[in-house]
């Protein structure tokens, strides 16, 4: 249990611009008897829109987070119908659910951070499509489904692939999650998929540049000389990889560096771009807007 002292109450709102916004909230806020302890703001000109994000103290609001949204609900109303908000208790741990495939390296870093209390939340369960991962899941006392997926000779295919996705929505939607993470499940969700966990699904890839598409990424990046690897972690949308990204990093290769290395590379930048990413979201650090992002660090 986080101690009373630590207890945060975090609002986030992006709504039109206009004159008064701040004032009306920090208003709200003192009148509530709020200790501010975090504040950030953003405009966006060009599509006159406007995001907040504030931290309070719990200690210092004379109600819970319940009264808090009841009475925060009649302000926000105020700024119109396209306003978006929430007020989450950081007392109360958020929900996550791993989607997993062979490599371990994504799985491995995030359950290592979970275990040293690094990330703010309750890993619920992993599914993987293969079992490899099974073990090192139930070490971690987390739960592990196998789920198999149909291989290309499998006949009726479509049908036999859209069950198994079903039978994961089960297994994930069960346990309610703030976040669903591709921790490298190398799966393509489905629009439907897509749709239901928008905003909450988290997945993770290389970003070469020059990018390198198919088969093999690393061999062509060396072939062809890069300089740098890099890695992006985006909500996942229908449009593949094309999500609104959350975090993004490099990493500097050179002439001397093998595939291997390379590849050794490519997996430490994963590993630190899916983990800041995931801190964001659970710390509700990141506001989408159309297929952009706010992250307020």
């Amino acid at each position: 249990m986080e101690p009373a002292a630590d207890r945060r109450y975090v609002l986030t709102l992006s709504c039109p611009d206009r004159t008064g916004i701040v004032a009306r909230i920090s208003g709200f806020l003192a009148d509530a008897g709020a200790w501010i302890v975090e504040a950030a703001y953003h405009a966006e000109p060009e599509e006159n829109w406007f995001f907040t994000r504030q931290v309070v103290r719990a200690d210092s609001v004379p109600f819970d987070a319940d009264e808090l949204r009841a009475r925060f609900a009649e302000v926000a109303a105020e700024f119109g119908p396209e306003t978006s908000w929430q007020v989450t208790d950081t007392g109360v741990l958020k929900r996550a659910v791993l989607l997993v495939t062979k490599e371990p390296h994504c799985l491995h870093d995030l359950l290592g951070r979970v275990a040293a209390g690094e990330l703010p939340v309750q890993l619920e369960a992993v599914i993987g499509n293969h079992e490899g991962l099974a073990d090192i899941v139930r070490a971690h006392g987390v739960e592990f489904h196998h789920v198999p997926f149909p291989g290309p000779d499998t006949p009726d295919r479509d049908a036999a692939k859209a069950a198994a996705f079903d039978e994961v929505r089960k297994l994930v939607d069960i346990h309610e999650p703030d976040a669903i993470v591709l921790a490298r499940f190398m799966q393509i969700l489905p629009p439907e998929l897509c749709a239901a966990w928008a905003g909450r699904a988290i997945n993770i890839h290389h970003s070469f540049l020059p990018s390198f598409a198919g088969a093999r990424p690393y061999h062509q990046a060396h072939a062809r000389g890069v300089k740098l690897i890099g890695a992006s972690c985006h909500y996942v949308t229908a449009d593949l990889d094309a999500g609104p990204i959350i975090e993004q990093d490099v990493i500097r290769v050179d002439h001397g560096d093998t595939v291997a290395d390379m590849v050794r590379r490519g997996r430490d930048i994963e590993r630190l771009v899916l983990a800041r990413g995931l801190r964001w979201h659970l710390e509700d650090r990141v506001l989408v807007q159309g297929n952009k992002t706010v992250v307020f660090h």
